[in-house]
């Protein structure tokens, strides 16, 4: 029987710094052929694992979009712009995004994982819960039921999310952050590592590491 997300095609990297070396090892585990990985600032050295590096014009010259699935490979510290731009502008020349599902995490069979989402190691997503486009969840983060994650949100290592917990696109959240049920954190987050959110938070707010946050009058239960 095949994984429920094996990869079937070739594949191309975006980005090889850390992440991007912590997708090939998953890649090579669900079956996925990489081809090459495209980052400027390998352009003058060789790539991870002896892989050849390509520019963006040479990806697109040797890997038409029927050809070859794409894996995001830059991850993010803080509110995850950059990410969010790589992904939109290689979906707007035509290219499609495979989901890295790592073989040890946990996922449920109704949760629905959108285009491009990872999903690293240990990690658990739960019943009903909906991943959007290009989220990352690293390792060792859980997600409870019924949660909604739009567009690339990042989730660090060890985040735990309650359940029908909602965040807004881009938002970041710091290893080991923790949120309680029924919580809606808006877009363009900031959650520092640590962080205990008791409660909503509008969009583009800032919590420190560590700090307790969040209007508890909003969050339902």
């Amino acid at each position: 029987m095949k994984a429920r997300f094996a990869i079937e095609r070739d594949v191309a990297l975006l980005g090889g710094g850390g992440h991007g070396r912590v997708l090939l090892s998953v890649a090579e585990l669900l079956g996925g052929w990489v081809v090459g990985v495209s980052d400027p600032k390998l352009v003058e050295g060789g790539g991870p694992r002896g892989l050849p590096v390509l520019t963006d014009d040479q990806l697109r010259e040797r890997c038409a979009p029927d050809q070859v699935l794409l894996m995001n490979g830059v991850g993010s510290a803080g509110v995850a712009d950059a990410r969010a731009e790589l992904f939109w502008r290689w979906r707007a020349r035509g290219y499609r995004f495979t989901p890295v599902i790592h073989p040890s995490a946990v996922i449920a069979d109704n949760a629905e994982i959108g285009e491009g989402a990872q999903v690293m190691a240990g990690a658990i997503v739960q019943n009903d819960a909906k991943i959007g486009l290009n989220c990352l969840i690293n390792t060792r983060a859980s997600v409870d039921h019924d949660c909604v994650l739009e567009d690339t949100v990042h989730l660090a290592p060890g985040v735990t999310l309650s359940g029908n917990v909602r965040i807004g696109e881009r938002s970041h959240l710091g290893t080991g952050a923790v949120v309680i049920q029924g919580v809606r954190i808006g877009k363009r987050c900031m959650i520092g590592a640590g962080a205990v959110i008791v409660g909503d938070l509008a969009n583009e707010t800032k919590v420190a590491p560590g700090a307790v946050a969040g209007d508890r009058k909003e969050a339902s239960a």
